[in-house]
This record gives C-alpha cells, structure tokens and sequence, in this order.
C-alpha cells in the first residue's frame, strides 16, 4: 500500500529503542492525552453470555480504570483502531495475560476474520510506551495467514490447554503459530507467557491476532537491533519502512511512490529477511519460551501441515468494508 506522508504524520517515538521495557513517563505522549473525539467506546466485560452495546452511560472509575477503543490518527486502513487496556492505569507497552485476553475478547466480538488485532513491543517498532493494540479491517487475507507451518508436537502432560504450536516454514521471518485451547483463556495463557519471557528477556517482538482470536502469530525480531550495529543496507533504510507488525504480515506501507511503483514480492522479501531471527537464535530462543509457557516438545517427528498451507475465511455475511480504501494525507 503506498501511504505518502505517513511518516511525517505520525506521533514521534520518544524512548529508547534498544530496551523492551521501559517504565511509563507520564511527561511524554501517552493515550490519556488524546482528544475526546478521538476516544470511540469502552469495551468491558458484561458479566454475561450475550454481547450488547449500551449508547449512553457514565465511565466510572472508583473500582478499576475503563478499556477504551479510540481512531488511529494515522491510519493505514479501514477501521483502523487502538485498543486501550485500563487506560488511566498508565500502563507501559508490556503485556500481561488479562490485557492479552482482553484483545482476544476484542477479535471474538468483532466475528470477521477480516479484523485482525496486531502488537508491537518496544524495540519493534511500538512508537508510544503506553500499553495498546492496533486492529483495522482488510478484506483481503494476509501472506502470512496463506504461509505452510509445520506442527510441534508436544509431550502429553502439557497438552492440558488444548492449544497447538507450529512454527511457519518458507516465510521470510521465523515465527510461530498458536491456535485451539479449550478456551479463550487458555489461549491467552500460553501466548502471554511466551511474551512476557521475551520482554522480560528484552527480544523484541510482534503479534498478529487473527481469526476472530483463535489463531496467534508470534515473531521474534532483532531489525532496530541490526539498524543500530549498522547491518541493514542503506537502500532499506531509504525506504522508511519500519518493519512492525502489520508489515512482518506482509502488509507492507510505503511511504514512496518510486518504492510502491517497484514494490515486488523480492523487495518484500528482502525487507522482511532483515527482521528475523537466524535460524540458530530463533531455536534458543523458541526453547526459552516453550519453557515459560510450560510446553515441552515431544520426541516424535514434525510434520507439514498441509491444511494450513491456505486461509480459508469462515462464512460471515458480507462486511461493512469499502471494497477500496484511498488515504489522504
């Protein structure tokens, strides 16, 4: 997608790049700063079954602080959102499991697959260090969604969770795949413990939520890493395409129009090769957070998966999604 300007639009990143947590600065830009306008709705827990919208009614804050969804400022598509966890808690990027299960309730209520939540942790490429989601709708499936995986098998005793791992093969950067679980919960427990070792490890790292939220991409990264140490090519660096989560996807946003003109699945694919673990890394690190998330891998031999070679959408009625989406800058 070309976005001209995008860059020069955007609110500028005010932290350290080289560190995944950082405590929260209340004197830099954060989301209780933002116009009322921009906030949309808050977005709770009803206590019951059935999901429901209430027009009108006071946010109170005596018990706990409100999730809230307000616009992207800068938005690369349509609906394109932030999902705000207790948001006058003034929480650092850093998730937990309770503001992870919240973005899997979000992807649940939205029922399309065409919603897809995404996180950036510092270090890959989050620009403000207040805890959020991104989400918009793209009624296109992305390439990673389209990649071959191939399962891990898991020992029985840590199959409790009913949730299945896979790592994504011939994909430009290593990443892998957790979906299933008994519940949404349990889903949400082994993929935030997988994040929390990592920032806690500083390792950067992004996740794409998918599939109403039963299907979760987690990508280890090092591209602000090889910025630093001055391993990526200028051409790449010319670009200005931070690689976070929308683009490891495969949802790439140029900021140029000779770029966009250019733009082919080897320039993709170049860009994105720079963001990814080796492959010596990404099994050290894969072992860590199997660890943390109490998986352990079975002996028995991996196997392709073929029927996660495709993306198959599940059948919704039709979207209330422009079929195009032009952005003005």
């Amino acid at each position: 997608q070309l976005n001209e300007g995008r860059h020069l639009k955007k609110r500028p990143t005010e932290f350290r790049v080289d560190r995944v947590l950082q405590p929260f600065d209340a004197a830099k830009f954060n989301f209780t700063k933002v116009g009322q306008e921009e906030v949309l709705f808050q977005f709770e827990n009803g206590g019951g079954d059935d999901s429901f919208f209430v027009e009108s009614s006071p946010i109170s804050v005596a018990d706990r602080a409100p999730n809230v969804v307000a616009i992207n400022v800068s938005p690369i598509e349509y609906g394109h959102v932030l999902l705000i966890p207790r948001v006058l808690d003034r929480l650092p990027q850093r998730i937990d499991q309770e503001s992870f299960l919240l973005a899997l309730h979000m992807a649940a209520e939205a029922a399309s697959p065409y919603f897809r939540l995404g996180y950036n942790s510092l270090g890959a490429f989050a620009t403000i260090n207040h805890l959020h989601f991104q989400a918009y709708y793209l009624t296109v499936p992305f390439p990673v969604e389209k990649a071959a995986t191939k399962r891990i098998f898991l020992a029985e005793g840590t199959m409790n969770s009913g949730v299945k791992v896979s790592k994504l093969m011939n994909y430009p950067v290593r990443g892998l795949v957790f979906e299933g679980g008994n519940s949404l919960s349990d889903l949400a427990n082994v993929v935030s413990s997988a994040c929390i070792w990592l920032q806690d490890n500083n390792v950067p790292y992004n996740v794409l939520i998918s599939d109403c939220g039963k299907k979760i991409f987690l990508f280890p990264q090092c591209y602000a890493e090889k910025q630093a140490l001055g391993e990526v090519s200028q051409e790449l660096l010319d670009t200005q395409v931070n690689p976070a989560v929308w683009e490891i996807s495969g949802h790439i946003v140029l900021k140029r129009r000779s770029d966009y003109e250019e733009a082919s699945e080897a320039s993709a694919w170049r860009l994105l090769a720079e963001v990814s673990l080796s492959e010596e890394r990404f099994e050290e690190v894969k072992a860590y957070i199997f660890d943390a998330a109490g998986l352990v891998q079975s002996d028995e031999e991996e196997v392709s998966e073929d029927e996660d070679a495709t993306y198959t959408p599940v059948s919704i009625a039709p979207p209330a999604v422009a079929e195009g989406c032009l952005v003005l800058q």
